[in-house]
């Protein structure tokens, strides 16, 4: 797990090691900076396999430099053909095989990998940089290029071109509270779409963006329903399996939920030593799983580690969020995942987690929304935007009666499109309908629920989920591991009928029957919290102050889009506990944030307060 950056400006070696100091937390085992030609390279290391020196990068082979972040969980096995064809390694690192791989097969080696990647790969003979991102974006990779300025990152912060805010990109934070790829904060500066490749000619200045993966339309499986809990049962076994390669000790989290404990039950099985596992949790007995979360780890045997998250945290860490996220970022249960992962650091380095299950097996409370999507055209558009206003934003089902949507009003998709974006009243007119041009909404599944699950992924999970364990986990310099993205798993949950992952109101049906072999049912029968924090009561109490001493005038007149008349409304009535508007007051607290933290705040002495 690491850091990388390449440039084709020129720049002395200490400016490229302090770049890379600023994000020292995705590597601090080492720090490497190497120039070749008119390329310099930098890299970060946090050693998790081959720990001796001899695996550091940048790394090369022949023509070919590699700087790589991540892991190739199935490296052996394609080190192994490549031993075949007549290949030595020096290393028993997972670099030198993609090195090698891709001097063999060039693009094509790719689909092989199964793992968690970002990487660039220069050929000196050509003058080309190759560079891919993993199928669902676990792995961060930026890029600017403008007037043949080349500058690729695993974060912003080291890309000094360019930084011009994108009010296209406000916008987008604004309705979904992150920015999706490809776009970022600033002009000119893109993310990398999981599952492709950028191809860069530097001779001819010219880059080009490949697809090798997406989410497809596929048949079901002809399997009986205890047929298919088999071999996903097999193939989750195999996913924790091959994340277990590693030098260092490792845990799991363990929450209250179904994805965590059967990933944790499953690794404590194939572990020969009691594994450790960790929780977090709250003092609101609303949001607290802590107690369900140390009744799993008694079943399955864990020494188990659990850790309160209070006010007090929330208010400390929010400088840490600002900074390493980059960009704003509102996704509030970053707050805890930063507090989780420094108390995990203290006994391991790499831990596995649930994540993505709720995506791909319907866990999501909002799924019980989508069958009222086919009833949504016989409902004129008055009555659903006049429903709308007098409901809760929070509310999924208003922000779906309310938003406008990128088809037109009638449209059962709209509906769904509202699920994730929203506020709409909050926000002028906008001439830019982000979504409509959003290549990842053009996924549709012929079913609703499927389609959902898949604009959760190439929306949410890509963009929201797997950025926040990047970061919150990186800023401890922690690897976090999800056999749930193994892309085997996606590809084969899409095949299975609806009904076995969803059946009457049922999420995860296939899931949980899979858990029963674990933990019995009547401890896992818990309803869903999810991994929220209890926002809205500490914007009303505790954090109060620092809420009104931020969202100022001077402030909130910065941001064009936004109607301050209306937002200031909703911020009074959300402190009188008339309603909860936590969500989007949250994202405009971290915009404000931001503003300060990367030098954009106009007015750094604010005076009126709302």
């Amino acid at each position: 797990m690491c850091g990388i950056y390449l440039t084709n400006i020129p720049i002395e070696e200490e400016a490229v090691k302090l770049k890379l100091e600023s994000i020292q937390f995705r590597g601090p085992d080492y720090l490497g900076i190497q120039k070749v030609f008119d390329l310099t390279f930098g890299h970060l290391r946090l050693s998790i396999l081959d720990l001796n020196v001899r695996s550091h990068q940048p790394m090369t082979f022949e023509d070919l430099v590699i700087v790589f972040n991540g892991e190739i969980y199935n490296f052996q096995e394609i080190k192994t053909d490549l031993i075949a064809l007549g290949y030595t390694f020096d290393t028993t690192s997972d670099t030198e095989v993609l090195l090698k791989g891709y001097k063999e097969w060039g693009a094509a080696l790719v689909p092989k990998l199964n793992g968690m990647f970002a990487f660039a790969i220069y050929d000196a003979t050509s003058r080309k940089i190759f560079c891919s991102r993993d199928r669902l974006g676990v792995k961060p990779f930026y890029y600017s290029w403008k007037d043949g300025e080349l500058e690729i990152c695993s974060q912003l912060r080291p890309i000094s071109q360019h930084k011009q805010i994108n009010d296209e990109a406000i916008s987008m934070y604004l309705d979904c509270g992150y920015i999706p790829s490809p776009y970022t904060i600033y002009q000119n500066v893109y993310k990398l779409p999981p599952g492709n490749n950028l191809e860069i000619d530097l001779d001819r200045q010219k880059y080009e963006v490949k697809e090798y993966w997406n989410l497809k339309e596929v048949a079901e499986v002809g399997l009986s329903y205890n047929e298919a809990k088999e071999k996903l049962h097999n193939l989750l076994k195999d996913a924790v399996k091959i994340r277990l390669q590693a030098d260092v000790p490792f845990g799991s989290f363990l929450s209250g939920g179904i994805d965590s404990a059967l990933i944790s039950s499953i690794a404590s099985t194939v572990s020969k030593d009691p594994i450790k596992t960790f929780s977090i949790g709250f003092e609101d007995p609303e949001y607290d799983e802590s107690k369900i979360a140390a009744e799993y780890a008694k079943i399955i045997g864990s020494e188990h580690t659990e850790t309160i998250c209070k006010a007090t945290d929330i208010l400390e860490m929010i400088p840490q969020l600002v900074k390493v996220f980059d960009e704003p970022f509102a996704d509030s249960s970053a707050l805890p995942s930063l507090l989780l992962n420094k108390i995990t650091k203290q006994s391991v380095t790499m831990v596995l987690s649930g994540d993505g299950g709720d995506e791909s097996f319907f866990g999501y409370n909002h799924f019980r929304l989508v069958p009222y999507a086919d009833k949504i055209t016989f409902v004129p558009y008055f009555l659903r935007k006049m429903a709308a206003s007098v409901l809760s934003f929070n509310f999924l089902g208003a922000r779906a009666l309310s938003y406008k949507g990128i088809l037109n009003a009638a449209s059962k998709y709209d509906f769904i499109a509202g699920i994730f974006v929203g506020y709409d009243s909050l926000l002028k007119k906008r001439n830019f309908n982000w979504l409509s041009h959003y290549n990842g909404y053009k996924i549709w599944s012929k079913d609703l629920l499927q389609a959902t699950a898949d604009l959760n992924i190439k929306l949410w999970l890509e963009n929201d989920s797997n950025v926040k364990v990047d970061r919150a986990s990186m800023a401890h310099s922690v690897e976090v591991r999800s056999p749930f993205l193994d892309y085997n798993i996606i590809e084969f949950a899409r095949t299975l009928p609806i009904s076995f992952r969803y059946e009457k109101g049922r999420r995860k049906k296939i899931l949980k029957d899979i858990l029963k072999e674990y933990i019995p049912e009547e401890v896992f029968d818990q309803p869903k919290r999810g991994f929220a924090v209890p926002l809205a009561g500490w914007i009303r109490n505790e954090l109060r102050s620092e809420f009104e001493e931020n969202l100022t005038d001077d402030f909130l007149r910065q941001i064009p889009i936004l109607n301050v008349p209306r937002f200031k409304d909703i911020f009074k009535k959300h402190l009188e506990g008339k309603h909860d508007y936590s969500s989007f007051i949250w994202r405009i607290y971290i915009l404000s944030k931001w503003y300060q933290e990367f030098g954009f705040y106009k007015n750094l002495a604010p005076n009126k307060y709302i």
